[in-house]
């Protein structure tokens, strides 16, 4: 697949103003203290991720790429530095207030899951929205609604044991997006599945894409983030490379050439 750097594609084109970017990260730095030693996780790293984008985060262990996606997900905070979500300048808000933004604007996948084992399909997606002014009935149809878009409304009362690692994720994923985010977060939602499996992941991903939703996706596997539209490379705590992905695969496509695993 060829890519070709962010900087030079479509250079006529006006820069957007810092209100249209979802996401604005400037002159980010993030250390840690241990002992009489710093390790210094971001190194001055600075971008923007407008509304719509579908943004590929790779690099090695210790790169950054971690620390960079749990400053997004306001999971951690700056040294120095700032860090605008949809113009919001996050930097100085309390835990309170943080948690309360990760739970209406940004949705969460992770590798592992972490869903509840003795808590159904439709219960572990609606969890998030516990903490909404949803009535029981809203939150209810929220959870199935988010179900049908990742095609297991069929499964809704079926427990994580009676389902694939993929039906899992697929679940986690239905569960991020009950909210309706702003953001979906998504930590190596690949990294415990099969090749088949990770492509129909991948394509969940790219039709919410389509729909209009910002998606950061962190992964170490390069055929996995070519169905991004672009690709970020961390290396000692700053973005070596950033590159738009041009005649990017579709996963729908892809699906038809792989193998159909045994059940």
């Amino acid at each position: 697949m060829e890519m070709i750097p962010a900087t030079n594609q479509l250079p006529a084109a006006p820069v957007a103003s810092p209100k249209s970017a979802v996401i604005r990260v400037e002159d980010a730095h993030k250390y840690y203290e241990l002992g009489e030693t710093r390790v210094h996780a971001l190194r001055g790293v600075s971008i923007e991720i407008q509304q719509g984008e579908f943004v590929a985060i790779m690099g090695a262990s210790g790169s950054g790429k971690s620390t960079f996606m749990n400053i997004l997900g306001c999971l951690d905070r700056l040294s120095s530095g700032r860090y605008f979500l949809e113009a919001t300048d996050v930097a100085g808000h309390d835990k309170k207030a943080l948690a309360l933004i990760r739970n209406q604007k940004i949705g969460f996948v992770f590798q592992g899951f972490n869903l509840l084992a003795r808590t159904t399909a439709l219960e572990n997606t609606e969890l998030p929205t516990l903490y909404s002014r949803l009535d029981k009935t809203q939150r209810k149809k929220r959870a199935t609604d988010a179900l049908a878009m990742v095609g297991l409304a069929e499964r809704a009362h079926h427990f994580p044991s009676q389902m694939s690692g993929g039906q899992q994720q697929r679940v986690a994923i239905a569960r991020a997006l009950v909210n309706r985010p702003s953001i979906l977060l998504a930590d190596e939602p690949t990294g415990n599945l099969d090749s088949r499996t990770s492509v129909e992941i991948m394509e969940i991903f790219q039709d919410l894409n389509d729909k209009g939703l910002t998606i950061v996706l962190v992964t170490h596997e390069h055929d996995i983030s070519q169905f991004a539209k672009r690709v970020l490379v961390f290396r000692d705590g700053k973005i070596r490379k950033d590159d738009l992905i041009v005649s990017r695969p579709r996963a729908s496509e892809v699906i038809k050439t792989l193998p159909t695993l045994e059940d």
